[in-house]
């Protein structure tokens, strides 16, 4: 494809001999390149330009500074970031020298280097020399060294016992093992190709970037200047190979595997090193789990703090980059440097901050129209009919909601939970649930595009992973069975067919258990509020008096967040038991088994109260003289006069705030604590200065490890606010607001912990989010459901929906405005004779300080016949036709938002077109680089047979 950056350095074309243009075979491509920004587009002869390229690039180990200037730093060199510490030039080798010496100083003295200062530490092990398993680690060292890796020791400046094994791969090992691994590194710069336009389409395009020009710049971009040309998304990748070493991009042997990736194949040596004689005694992790390590991690790159300016001196490391850039609250507002986070963290880590920013931008259209549906409520508010009756309603008396203590009340002191109601339950509702539920399909399937970008930007397209290796819980299991592996053709550990259901069918068991105990948890919650609204009702406070059911709520739905955090930390130990005892094979059979149970565990503990309020709260309560009790004692609760939606919206809420609260202060308030004690200690015993001394391997040691579970709390923690953002979201629009305001947090919170709180973890490489994704989806769909019977059941859309159409003013004359819901409270309120009350739920009032005079009647929420009527308290026509049409709307509406989603979903491709149109582009370059190296060497092949004598007949070429 040739060098963009070589094009504007590269010989005239004529200067270049012709020979080779005429040997080889190569088809003429003419078109237009654009080079890089500030270079002019030229018409270049393709053919000539490879031609060009392949005389200069001859020598394996030439320097590209001839092709990029003379002075000219390395793209790939870390010493890019700090502008002191520039590579020289071949031109000028004494001044190579003296930097050369000076680089090698610091080194020394920064702790990312043996004392040599030349050797680079790519992995630190860490042991305690009390440790008993002294034959093990020697043995494993032995072989480390037999495999080519370089250590060195070193003592704990802090504690004697503590000893520090650095590794440093060289040159040879890394090479062998890229090509083992299928690293894939750059071989050659990509051009980007813009097709042919016309005169018209261009002059609109200048008028276009001229008015572009009078606007202010985009806040929300990162400066370039600030962030390191990362040269691996600027060149075509290839697995690396050491017999095509001359194909590759190499300006220094030290700094062409950046950090991260030596870090990962000193990771898989060390997995596939023995440590005692035995088929299964191999591998790191089997020695931190017996303890003959105590820990392991690659080195963070120095500190994260500089005295100079970024702006001005440059960053230090990438650390400190990330950390100005990306972790620091200043910069909430910008997009994330995903390329650079990608380089430092590896791409699993990468894909998981790529997705979280995606998730947040997707939530800023679903926070508007939230906020615009809650503001709609607020500006409709003086013109709702219903609100309006129910603060006119003063004759209307409600009867008690509770037995004994609970009074009679007047309709119209429920007038503010009325219009709070009408917030939150207004015209706009079902456009909103309508909106959220394709907002989810929406969601799901861009992401789906965004991760293909991802994947090509990053190579992941034809990444496959590696052959997992078994768990050592399951060889020590299952080692006296064995089988041929269908891949590899090695015996293995075998797990019966039986044996494999009987372990699944328990831990199914246990799991159908915990779920009964969330269903306990809850049905505690119910009998607190039964129990509590009678006490709250005869409390001596006034406020707790006249509020007792609003109390009962908001004190219930604490208690429940306390249970809900105590039973997590229960369900972790149960799901973290089942899992092991199903044996799953390799790791990430157990972590998908794993993050399923607690998903599953944690989404019925956070959501079961909330379905209780949303769908079974005053549902089956009864009726005056004739109340539903739970076990022959306690009476059911009953809906607030203003309606059940307000319960909903306050346990939302509450649960809401309260648990991204939490979670965000023990993912940075917890390390941050540990951090800030370690840090006083050694404070103490070194005095102020003393941490500024140790080396980086001592700093790193002393920093928080990486959750055991990797990213699961980190993904888990935003799953459930996406259920919480989607499933109840008719009665609480202000959910994804709150969403938004936690993520753009969240986002800053996750970096500084990585950045500055925790051991720099091991990159990984992924494909995408895993079994993350397949729960969303389950979200999106279980949300449509909920959603349908939301705006049914709890809201009173139905209800005055129905009263318009049939039994308002309006009726028959197909309207349905505000002037159609006249009279719609006193025709969803049923009468009941005072006098019928059971002797148990009789109030000890008369009520007769409303009229002077005891009450006869009270009015309820229901769809009843009067006490005088032929059936007393019967359900009237009404409620049949309120109860047929709330059915009816969940079947409408559950089809027409799933044929929605189904259709986006179609008309939606997986692989943006650009993108498909780039991957196929690119596969045919690199057909015809391959071409044009093949024809190279064969063309050499017969000049050298020239040279010496030899002919053959009927040669090709």
């Amino acid at each position: 494809a040739g060098f963009s950056t070589a094009l504007s350095q590269t010989p005239s074309i004529s200067s270049i001999s012709s020979e080779g243009r005429e040997d080889l075979q190569v088809n003429q491509l003419e078109t237009q390149i654009w080079i890089k920004p500030g270079i002019q587009k030229t018409d270049v002869d393709f053919s000539e330009i490879l031609n060009a390229i392949q005389e200069i690039a001859k020598d394996v180990n030439i320097f590209f500074d001839e092709l990029e200037g003379v002075n000219s730093p390395s793209k790939d060199d870390d010493s890019l970031l700090h502008h002191g510490n520039l590579t020289s030039t071949s031109d000028d080798a004494s001044r190579l020298e003296v930097v050369g010496e000076e680089v090698t100083d610091k080194n020394k003295t920064n702790g990312l280097y043996f004392r040599d200062g030349k050797c680079r530490i790519d992995y630190i092990l860490v042991y305690r020399k009390s440790n008993p398993q002294t034959e093990k680690r020697e043995v494993f060292e032995r072989n480390i060294r037999a495999e080519g890796l370089q250590m060195e020791k070193e003592s704990s400046l802090t504690n004697s016992d503590i000893i520090f094994v650095k590794l440093h791969a060289p040159w040879e090992v890394l090479g062998k093992y890229a090509e083992l691994m299928n690293v894939r590194m750059p071989f050659r710069r990509k051009i980007y190709y813009l097709h042919r336009r016309y005169k018209f389409m261009n002059r609109i395009e200048k008028q276009i970037s001229r008015f572009r020009g009078w606007l202010p710049r985009k806040p929300m971009k990162l400066d370039k200047e600030t962030l390191p040309d990362l040269e691996e998304n600027d060149c075509y990748t290839a697995p690396f190979s050491q017999q095509r070493i001359h194909h590759f991009i190499i300006h220094n042997k030290d700094t062409f595997f950046n950090n991260a990736t030596r870090s990962r194949i000193v990771h898989h040596i060390l997995q596939r090193v023995k440590y005692e004689e035995g088929k299964n005694k191999i591998g790191l992790n089997r020695l931190l789990s017996n303890g003959s390590y105590e820990a392991a991690f690659p080195l963070h790159e120095g500190s994260y703090r500089s005295k100079n300016s970024i702006k001005t001196h440059g960053a230090e490391n990438h650390r400190h980059l990330l950390y100005e850039c990306w972790a620091s609250w200043g910069v909430w507002y910008k997009y994330q440097p995903l390329d650079l986070v990608r380089r430092y963290f590896g791409e699993k880590i990468g894909l998981y901050f790529a997705w979280l920013g995606w998730y947040t931008g997707m939530l800023f259209p679903a926070a508007f129209i939230g906020l615009f549906v809650f503001l709609y409520g607020v500006t409709t508010l003086n013109h709702c009919q219903v609100s309006k009756e129910v603060c006119q309603a003063t004759d209307i008396i409600m009867c008690p909601i509770c037995d004994k203590y609970c009074p009679f009340m007047r309709l119209s002191d429920s007038c503010i939970y009325a219009k709070v109601t009408h917030l939150f339950d207004n015209g706009a509702t079902v456009f909103f649930a309508v909106f959220m539920a394709v907002w989810a399909t929406v969601f799901l399937e861009f992401w789906k595009r965004r991760r293909a970008v991802i994947a090509y930007d990053w190579d992941l397209i034809d990444w496959e992973e590696e052959e997992e290796e078994i768990r050592p819980q399951f060889e020590a299991k299952y080692s006296k069975k064995e089988r041929m592996n269908p891949i590899s053709g090695k015996p293995e550990p075998y797990q019966a067919f039986a044996d494999k259901c009987s372990r699944l069918i328990v831990s199914a068991s246990g799991i159908f258990f915990m779920i009964c105990v969330v269903i306990a948890a809850v049905f505690g919650i119910v009998i607190y509020r039964v129990v509590t609204v009678s006490t709250f009702a005869a409390f001596k406070w006034a406020l707790i008096r006249n509020n007792s059911q609003v109390a009962t709520t908001g004190t219930a739905v604490c208690i429940n967040f306390c249970i809900i955090m105590l039973l997590n930390v229960l369900y972790e130990k149960v799901a973290l038991f089942l899992t092991n005892l199903e044996q799953p094979r390799t790791e990430s059979e157990w972590e998908n088994s794993f993050t399923l149970k607690m998903f599953l565990f944690q989404f019925v503990n956070l959501n079961s109260s909330t379905f209780y309020i949303a769908f079974f709260l005053g549902r089956f309560t009864g009726h005056p003289g004739a109340y539903l009790r739970l076990i022959n004692r306690w009476r059911l609760e009953e809906c607030h006069p203003s309606g059940c939606l307000i319960d909903l919206c306050m346990q939302m809420g509450i649960i809401m705030v309260l648990k991204q609260t939490w979670n965000n202060f023990m993912e940075l308030g917890y390390p941050l604590i540990q951090n800030w004690w370690t840090r006083r200690k050694l404070r103490q015993e070194y005095g102020p200065q003393g941490k500024t001394s140790f080396p980086q391997w001592e700093k790193d040691y002393n920093l928080q490890p990486m959750n055991a579970y990797g990213l699961f709390d980190e993904y888990l923690e935003m799953i459930l606010q996406f259920g919480f953002t989607t499933i109840f979201v008719a009665a609480f629009p202000l959910a994804p607001l709150l969403a938004l305001l936690n993520n753009i947090i969240e986002i800053r919170l996750d970096a500084y912990k990585f950045v500055t709180q925790w051991r720099r973890p091991l990159a990984s490489r992924a494909k995408d989010i895993g079994i993350w994704y397949g729960i969303l989806e389950g979200i999106g769909i279980l949300s449509v459901i909920t959603n349908a019977f939301v705006i049914a059941v709890t809201s009173d859309f139905i209800p005055r929906l129905v009263y318009a159409y049939k039994y308002g003013p309006c009726a028959g004359q197909g309207e349905a405005g505000q002037k159609c819901m006249v009279g719609y409270v006193n025709a969803s309120l049923s009468v009941f004779l005072v006098s019928d009350f059971e002797n148990r739920s009789e109030p000890t009032s008369n009520g007769s300080e409303f009229s002077g005079s005891p009450l006869k009647y009270c009015r309820y929420r229901d769809y009843r016949d009067p006490p005088h009527s032929p059936v007393p308290y019967g359900y009237t026509l009404q409620f049949w036709h309120v109860l047929a049409a709330r059915l009816a709307f969940i079947i409408v509406f559950e089809h027409l938002v799933f044929c929605i989603k189904h259709l986006i979903s179609y008309l939606i491709p997986d692989l943006p077109k650009d993108l498909r149109d780039r991957m196929r582009r690119e596969k045919y370059l690199i057909q015809e680089m391959m071409y044009e190296a093949e024809l190279e060497r064969l063309q050499k092949e017969r000049k050298e047979r020239k040279k010496n004598g030899k002919s053959y007949h009927n040669e090709w070429p």
